[in-house]
């Protein structure tokens, strides 16, 4: 007789030890679009729930999209991993564009699927029995998102299933956090083990690793070359991502009188810190000497601006290689790699202990002069939200202004409105870090879905979603409101429809400015002008509202703030500028 069959000790299948092994390495949520890989998973889950035994709670999505970026929207507001469950290759197919952005956006996700059953006759529970078993199992699913992945692999045996999710969420949590992908076999989540046979991995003996401090040697050489500086910049973009790096990088820009500007923005600092000039260094880029990148991927675009000839450049980064990116050849005199926050407090220190009266006569100099080029900005940015536009033709501007008199400093900003980004990013004051987000991928669609997401982790802070018409489209908005219906999920949604792609439309003109396409004003970027979207969000028992009349904007945002504050989802289609 088997060993086995003798114990006193109770037996489970497989698929029980992973919903027990996802409570063990703090999974909240499974952002789940079910399938027939998953039957063992769903009789588990029943089984779970009738012993009273946790699991994370599940959160049925109609599209892979919004599940991949709903993940993502938690991991905004909590920095935590959370799991996404979807259908074999198909599914994984889905969450491709969610992969890519969080992958670039350096989030945390355990992306998980089924594969196709690999016994045919019935050797085995959970053998093919349907079409679709004979038709879903390429040679490589894992290639379907592998360049967004830090980690896969195929789950070969239940055994091991607790070893496995703990490998998993140590990689996706280590710094440059990211995505990783495990795919299971429905035979291989049928298996029985015994519960002494399923090993523990707990979190104090195999955490994620955690950056580190800096070279004092190095610190030391940069704060020299600092206290030289005429002209210093400090460039960021994931900064918000990071508690410490925020008030970091104002202490020590005020102190040394260094300009800060945020590039490719995605998760903020503080726009409320004294030194914090512009969006874009570009005209700041050719006069700096000395440059700090910090938390950063794209600083400035080569074929616009270049750096000063002989300027000295210092990264502070986790990730100071981008081993992800092929090509990455920004300039790096000095290149620090881990905790920005921690090593920008180690430079300050070092910095005071070296300061002398010239250089602190230098830094109050720079600091009026940035505080003039911080006015100028605001200046600017008044005056183009002066301008309100016409009826079927609001002012971006205008709009985004109104709409930040209404947010308090916790609400979220998801920004994906494309060409129109700059008012948003403009016209909102943000003075909390991580209070405005865009991914740093290229994927469209994932603002309405992870606006969701951080709605799941801060139920008490509104999240508002910007778009534009073409971006909305991408998001999948039915499955976005049907989540947000079903799981009581409020957020306002705000399409600013131009009625098209004009980032394709820019780009034609950027490469040919005197072309065909500008001569013949034929782009190939109109899409449908008389759509009514706010009707997709009312089909979900969301408010719904069209707005075209710049007169009307202060009281129909005012309405859709005050439902969603209630608890209701609202859309509003705003006619904007046409491209």
């Amino acid at each position: 007789m088997d060993a086995r069959s003798t114990s006193n000790t109770q037996t489970h299948a497989a698929a029980y030890f992973l919903l027990e092994g996802l409570n063990e390495i703090g999974v909240d949520y499974l952002f789940c679009n079910f399938g027939t890989d998953h039957a063992p998973i769903i009789d588990e889950m029943a089984h779970r729930r009738r012993r009273g035994e946790a699991i994370p709670g599940v959160i049925r999505c109609p599209h892979e999209n919004t599940a991949a970026h709903m993940a993502a929207g938690y991991a905004v507001v909590t920095g935590r991993g959370q799991g996404v469950l979807v259908h074999v290759d198909v599914g994984t197919a889905n969450t491709a564009n969610g992969m890519h952005n969080i992958f670039r956006s350096r989030l945390p996700v355990l992306l998980m699927a089924g594969k196709a059953p690999f016994t045919v006759n019935d050797e085995l529970i959970g053998s093919r029995d349907t079409y679709v078993h004979f038709v879903q199992e390429p040679y490589d699913q894992a290639s379907l998102v592998r360049p967004y992945l830090k980690w896969e692999w195929t789950l070969p045996s239940g055994v091991v299933v607790k070893e496995a999710l703990r490998r998993a969420v140590s990689i996706m949590q280590t710094e440059p956090r990211g995505p990783v992908y495990l795919m299971i076999q429905r035979e291989t989540l049928t298996q029985s083990w015994r519960a002494d046979e399923i090993r523990r991995y707990p979190a104090d003996q195999f955490a994620a690793s955690s950056s580190g401090s800096a070279d004092p040697t190095l610190i030391a050489t940069l704060a020299d070359r600092l206290l030289a500086a005429e002209n210093p910049i400090l460039i960021c973009s994931y900064s918000g991502n990071y508690a410490r790096s925020s008030p970091a990088i104002a202490a020590l820009s005020q102190f040394a009188g260094i300009a800060v500007y945020e590039a490719n923005m995605n998760s903020n600092v503080s726009h409320d810190m004294p030194c914090f000039v512009d969006f874009s260094a570009d005209k700041a880029l050719p006069a700096a000497d000395v440059g700090l990148l910090v938390d950063i991927d794209v600083p400035w675009f080569p074929s616009d601006v270049q750096p000063k000839e002989g300027s000295f450049w210092a990264q502070i980064d986790v990730d100071t290689l981008k081993t992800g990116s092929p090509m990455w050849t920004y300039p790096g005199n000095m290149r620090m790699q881990g905790d920005s926050g921690r090593i920008i407090e180690q430079l300050l220190e070092a910095l005071k202990a070296k300061a002398t009266p010239r250089f602190k006569e230098a830094a109050a100099a720079r600091l009026s002069r940035i505080k003039a080029a911080r006015d100028a900005r605001i200046a600017r940015a008044q005056k183009l939200a002066a301008e309100k536009g016409v009826p079927g033709a609001i002012n971006p501007h205008y709009l985004m202004a109104e709409l930040g008199k209404l947010l308090d400093d916790e609400d979220m900003i998801f920004n994906e409105a494309i060409t129109n980004a700059p008012a948003v990013q403009l016209q909102i004051p943000r003075r909390v870090p991580n209070t405005s987000v865009r991914v740093s991928g290229g994927g469209l669609g994932w603002s309405g879905s992870t606006a969701l997401g951080a709605k799941l982790a801060a139920p008490d802070r509104m999240m508002v979603q910007v778009c534009g018409d073409g971006s909305f489209y991408f998001g999948n908005p039915s499955s976005v409101f049907a989540v947000a219906q079903q799981y009581k999920l409020p957020f306002l949604s705000i399409v600013m429809d131009n009625t098209g792609w004009n980032a394709v439309k820019q780009s034609t003109l950027r490469v040919f400015p005197d072309g065909e396409a500008k001569g013949a004003n034929s782009f190939e970027a109109q899409l449908a002008p008389n759509v009514h979207f706010a009707k997709i969000g009312e089909a979900f028992g969301a408010y719904g509202e069209e707005l075209s009349d710049p007169a009307e904007v202060p009281a129909a945002l005012a309405r859709c703030v005050k439902e969603v504050r209630n608890g209701r989802a609202a859309l509003l289609h705003a006619r904007v500028t046409k491209m």
